[in-house]
């Protein structure tokens, strides 16, 4: 008797949970985007007899009720918390955290992809660059490479030495000294703009250009920010806070968009909301090619900048040097249909990588 009372309570208990689950996900109201994972959430599909008979409709409803289900990032910081506190796992997912900040171990040195990724820069210069342009190239460390060496590592020098023999007669500017790990987000692999200022000046100095010291910049807070390592561990920690180092120029400047077809800000403030990746506030994030247009830089001074998301930050911050530059992102455009959008001329040329993406040699 007691082994069916016993299996009866276990019976009512776990029916009584189902129904409060199933109760509580028709009652939440759905959420159209995910801070935390950094991504537009899946809506309740449009039901038709033609999206019913495809298929559509269960393949959409699956994704649906994972996106919405209620208590989803609960349960994912439970997993966690299980895996470092009852495992004792030193990483999840190739992330860790220390002293509030979240890391990803990137290692080791891939020498076979950064000697490929050099070659890209090499064709790229023999295919469309001349002697009478200034070509520089600098590699943003990842913050990782400014923990102590208990951690893994890839070694920026050694990347140098890589990039250095394939590039010999393009100007290396060296910025690993001129950054920290305060200079890097929290929860994100990216850096602060506010802190760039000291690498503007040394990008500066070594391409000859007036110092912007006296810019006057000021810095606006826009908010909360979750970066991608924040989605990508589930951990529980602070949030960081993302500000814009604005001026006069950089509010009159003028983006164009080629993929969009758009004239657009430097800064997407006004749909910072909807954003859900909140870096996307610089430049509107990751798109293949973009101008800024400064009407009161030096008349044809320009700069063509290849670059990573890195460079979305870092770009407002050398107008006042140019009346255009020219970003290029090799990830979404191959090199070899660029002259089918920009003319190469007199421009000044920087190359602009972090390590994480010549480690991965995933330029077009």
């Amino acid at each position: 008797m007691q082994e069916k009372t016993k299996n009866n309570i276990i019976t009512i208990g776990f029916v009584m949970i189902l129904f409060t689950f199933f109760v509580a996900n028709i009652i939440k109201k759905d959420e159209e985007i995910s801070i935390s994972e950094r991504r537009k959430l899946t809506q309740f599909p449009t039901i038709t007899i033609k999206n019913v008979l495809n298929g559509k409709v269960s393949e959409q409803l699956d994704k649906y009720t994972v996106d919405q289900f209620v208590f989803k990032n609960s349960l994912r910081n439970i997993k966690y918390f299980w895996n470092d506190y009852i495992f004792k796992q030193k990483d999840n997912n190739g992330l860790f955290i220390k002293d509030g900040s979240i890391y990803k171990i990137e290692y080791p040195l891939n020498e076979k992809n950064v000697e490929k990724s050099a070659d890209q820069i090499k064709n790229i210069c023999e295919k469309y660059l001349n002697e009478k342009m200034n070509i520089y190239y600098s590699i943003i460390p990842d913050k990782n490479y400014y923990l102590n060496s208990d951690y893994l590592k890839i070694d920026v020098k050694d990347m140098q030495k890589i990039m250095k023999k394939t590039l010999p007669k393009i100007t290396y500017i060296d910025i690993t000294n001129n950054l920290n790990l305060q200079d890097y987000y929290k929860t994100d692999l990216h850096w602060k703009q506010e802190n760039l200022i000291k690498v503007v000046n040394v990008l500066e100095s070594k391409m000859n250009l007036k110092h912007t010291t006296n810019a006057n910049y000021k810095t606006e807070q826009i908010g909360d920010f979750y970066g991608a390592y924040y989605s990508q561990s589930g951990r529980n920690v602070d949030p960081d806070k993302i500000s814009i180092l604005t001026n006069e120029t950089i509010e009159n400047s003028n983006v164009y968009n080629f993929e969009t077809d758009k004239n657009e800000k430097v800064y997407n403030k006004q749909n910072w909301q909807s954003l859900s990746d909140k870096y996307d506030i610089f430049l509107s994030g990751a798109t293949p090619l973009i101008t800024i247009e400064n009407s009161n830089g030096p008349k044809e001074k320009e700069l063509i900048l290849f670059r990573d998301s890195f460079g979305s930050s870092i770009a407002p911050l050398l107008l006042e040097n140019y009346s255009k530059i020219t970003l290029i992102d090799l990830r979404y455009v191959s090199s070899t249909i660029l002259d089918k959008y920009v003319k190469f001329q007199n421009q000044d040329v920087l190359f602009l990588y972090s390590t994480l993406i010549l480690n991965q040699n995933i330029l077009k």
